[in-house]
């Protein structure tokens, strides 16, 4: 049976635990709620570019571009997000369990021969993703200077080198996957095609076609070149950024779980101390006794 100066000790340690998760909560809190108000933000470009891209839609014009092109497929390019930092309970497993299953889903699409090339985003998802390196034509290779957090520039520079491979013939297909927000209790793991951009891309990214009447200048291919890799890059910033959100809001949830476990057990041991002390105090109540009756 433990003593009082030992369940003294535990009680400290558990309730110092109960602080810090209780602190990585709030604090993770805060990321998940930066990561929204940035895909708020990214919303009216994105918007704008697909409501673009939906009027050239309709024009009567055959469009062509490199990142259009489909071809046989014999090499494809994964692009899985994940965390460089860990406490954020099963969320690198679960995305790790949904890209086996997309890899197999590929091999039966377009054959077992089929080469995988794997770009993991984030330490813990390239630490996942090692164990498949070479095997079964798999491939993991390290993407230098992007991780979970990059932004900015360097998203741009990486859609611009994953267009740039794929316009080269260096890889046939570019696909990503990624855990999607929704909210802070529900994220769903998402896998998207990239390139080459088809219908289906357009679709599941929301763009729609519109119908009303419109003059291009200088005419709608042209436009259309530029703004294709604009809305590839509007894809690729708001996946990073839902990467970011579903990461924070994975942690949060796995802090509160924590907490949570943390006041359980703070509420057990604290009662088998005061218990432990009652019968202490009992104890010497009853040798005073026993002694004044002798």
């Amino acid at each position: 049976m433990a003593t009082l100066r030992e369940l003294k000790t535990r009680i400290g340690s558990v309730a110092s635990s109960e602080k810090i998760t209780g602190a990585m909560k709030m604090i993770s809190s805060a990321k998940m709620h930066k990561a929204e108000m940035s895909l708020r933000r990214l919303q009216p470009f994105r918007r704008q570019v697909e409501s673009i891209i939906g009027t050239l839609l309709t024009a009567d014009a055959e469009f062509s571009s490199p990142l259009l092109e489909e071809r046989p497929v014999a090499k494809v390019t994964i692009v899985v997000f994940g965390s460089d930092d860990g406490l954020c309970g099963a969320y690198n497993n679960n995305i790790f369990k949904a890209l086996l299953e997309h890899i197999g889903h590929l091999r039966e699409s377009f054959g077992r021969d089929t080469a995988i090339e794997l770009y993991p985003i984030g330490k813990k998802m390239l630490k996942a993703c090692e164990k498949l390196h070479h095997s079964d034509g798999i491939t993991v290779t390290t993407v230098e200077g992007v991780d979970s957090k990059t932004s900015g520039d360097g998203v741009r520079d990486f859609a611009d080198s994953l267009c740039r491979q794929f316009a080269e013939g260096e890889t046939d297909r570019v696909d990503f996957l990624y855990m999607g927000f929704h909210s802070v209790s529900r994220q769903r793991t998402s896998a998207e095609q990239l390139l080459p951009v088809v219908a289906s891309t357009l679709s599941d990214n929301g763009v729609v076609a519109d119908v009303r009447p419109c003059i291009f200048e200088p005419d709608a291919q042209t436009i259309f070149e530029s703004v294709l890799p604009m809305f590839i890059m509007s894809v690729m910033h708001d996946v990073f950024t839902e990467n970011r959100a579903s990461e924070q809001a994975a942690r949060v949830m796995a802090m509160q779980s924590a907490n949570d476990n943390a006041k359980k057990l703070l509420e057990q041991l604290q009662l088998e101390y005061n218990k432990l002390r009652q019968q202490s105090i009992t104890t010497e109540l009853l040798d005073i006794l026993g002694g004044q009756v002798r």
